[in-house]
């Protein structure tokens, strides 16, 4: 079998516009991008009421609260009018309550599976 190797094509030195499947700043992708964001943060905010208020499941709900009120600088960062890193920084507080909530979430999610469906193998 032979070898391959995926060239972008700015790379390769094209000047075309790469079009719809450019992934920069305010691009079509980049919007995408952005949508799936707000999305998860939204998904979040409406999973709050599903979340008891007793012991860890009140700190997933914390979490899950926490991640919904950092939502709106990640579209703030999307859509700022430029792009420049300065705006990015207002993202930072998301990439710490995104992971915190998901690894919250499939802990408390994992304590409450069936126990038929606790088996070894």
């Amino acid at each position: 079998m032979g070898r391959f190797a995926v060239i972008p094509a700015k790379l390769r030195g094209a000047t075309e516009a790469i079009g719809v499947l450019d992934q920069t700043p305010h691009s079509l992708f980049w919007d995408y991008d952005a949508v799936g964001h707000i999305s998860m943060g939204l998904a979040a905010l409406a999973a709050v009421p599903a979340i008891g208020d007793v012991g860890f499941e009140r700190r997933v709900r914390f979490s899950l609260i926490a991640h919904a009120l950092v939502t709106p600088l990640i579209g703030i960062v999307y859509f700022y009018p430029t792009y420049s890193t300065e705006p990015l920084f207002l993202g930072f507080p998301w990439a710490i309550t995104a992971p915190l909530f998901m690894l919250m979430l499939a802990i408390m999610l994992r304590g409450r599976r069936p126990p038929d469906l606790e088996t070894d193998g």
